[in-house]
């Protein structure tokens, strides 16, 4: 069984915060792979399926982001989950919007949900980073995360929403460079093109596009021998 935990505020004042990308990919998985029936358990909400061949639990802790950790600790004691079991989606200031990483242990550059998880569980889980973009000055960070998307940002947070969706699978199983590919196929899809050249246009007059054959080089005519004759001996001729 993997335990994969979206951080976000709960409440539809933050649903559509950058602070809440978490929340946004749960909810994505859950309505594309047929989960239903959110229930509240471990001060979250909660709910069980498959994807693919593994169990999932999904997990959206309703502690507010500062408190996340009492939320992922309550679940992986009732499933009887190791930190390796789990997997947390998660905004990241320090990635250009639209950009995803994975990673696994390390600290927590900052992040509230990230510092109360480590608190609570230790370092050593997966983390699924979503890049939203930097405000340009630490000071600007906490008023930044907890705004919402610009419309601007929507068809790339979709495509990113998207990939995380179909690649769900292979993040259950591990395989975080299938997992990857699904992603970058949604956010950068392959070009239709196959890259060979189409045949040239024929043209309009076959004939005149046609070679001409080499034309035989023409003969110099001999040229005419001058006449050194003195006017007597051109009339004397004449007579002979």
């Amino acid at each position: 069984m993997k335990l994969i935990v979206g951080l976000g505020n709960p409440g539809a004042k933050y649903a559509g915060n950058r602070h809440n990308i978490g929340f946004m990919a749960l909810d994505r998985i859950a309505q594309d792979h047929g989960f239903a029936g959110w229930k509240t358990k471990h001060n979250g909400l909660t709910v069980e399926g498959r994807i693919g061949a593994d169990r999932v639990v999904l997990l959206k802790p309703e502690t507010f982001m500062n408190n996340s950790g009492q939320s992922v600790q309550s679940a992986m004691r009732f499933h009887k989950l190791e930190p390796a079991d789990v997997i947390v989606l998660h905004d990241e200031i320090d990635l250009a919007p639209g950009k995803v990483k994975c990673k696994t242990g390390g600290g927590h550059a900052g992040h509230n949900g990230l510092r109360s998880i480590h608190a609570h569980i230790g370092p050593d889980y997966d983390r699924v980073r979503l890049g939203v973009g930097h405000p340009g000055h630490k000071d600007a960070v906490p008023g930044y995360v907890l705004r919402d998307f610009a419309k601007a940002d929507q068809d790339w947070l979709d495509d990113v929403l998207r990939g995380i969706s179909d690649g769900a699978a292979e993040l259950a199983r591990g395989d975080t460079a299938k997992f990857m590919n699904a992603v970058a196929l949604r956010v950068a899809p392959p070009r239709s093109g196959t890259g060979t050249k189409k045949p040239a246009a024929a043209p309009a007059n076959p004939q005149a596009a046609a070679p001409k054959p080499p034309q035989p080089a023409a003969h110099p005519e001999p040229a005419a021998k001058s006449d050194e004759r003195n006017p007597m001996q051109k009339l004397l001729d004449r007579f002979k």
